[in-house]
């Protein structure tokens, strides 16, 4: 249980990452993904990184400027301009069904409009999921320029999309419903350079 904690990145690296382990390993029909960061990066850097075998981006949630994150699903993406930050924890969730192909995106319990891409597509199951890291290959191929320094917290993964209510529930760190990936009991193993430690402020 990570509640109060938060993952540390304290440097640039090549190879520090937390590697989240998700029970069960099934292909998604649709999927929500949560995060909580904090950093002062204002290159392209990953938050989120789920790469099966046959695609590395197959899930990615991923901010190439201040101004701007995107998610991927299946190697493609949808792009979010959003204001720049002002240097406090930033709250995202991503949300995307394979029935419309509609890809849903809320920054600190608001919605943005809402896109599409990758109608009709599964998302794979055996999935290499990593925080800190983008990957090129599967559990691998990292970059240093596409590294995350800064704090994480609060991540989550679910095999539905979450209604409104429960998106802003996620923002408030109030009751979610039960995860595939859920902070309050996270199975995970760091690699590198990176500390579990409590939050400074919430």
């Amino acid at each position: 249980d990570l509640v109060k904690e938060v993952f540390p990145f304290p440097q640039e690296t090549k190879d520090s990452h937390v590697v989240l382990r998700a029970k069960p390993e099934q292909p998604l029909q649709n999927f929500t993904v949560c995060l909580r960061s904090y950093t002062d990066l204002t290159r392209p850097h990953s938050l989120f990184s789920y790469a099966t075998k046959a695609q590395d981006n197959e899930i990615l949630l991923f901010k190439p400027k201040p101004s701007e994150y995107r998610l991927y699903v299946g190697g493609k993406f949808v792009s979010f301009r959003v204001p720049e930050g002002r240097g406090d924890w930033e709250h995202v969730c991503a949300s995307w069904e394979s029935g419309t192909g509609i890809a849903e995106f809320w920054l600190n319990g608001k919605p943005w409009p809402r896109k599409g891409l990758q109608r009709g597509y599964t998302v794979g199951a055996e999935a290499a999921i990593l925080l800190g890291q983008e990957q090129d290959a599967f559990g691998g191929g990292f970059d240093v320029y596409n590294s995350f320094s800064g704090e994480l917290a609060d991540i989550y993964l679910w095999d539905t999309g979450l209604s409104p209510d429960k998106m802003r529930a996620a923002y408030q760190s109030l009751r979610l419903p039960p995860a595939i990936l859920a902070w309050k009991s996270l199975s995970y193993e760091v690699k590198g350079d990176v500390v579990v430690k409590p939050r400074l402020r919430e």
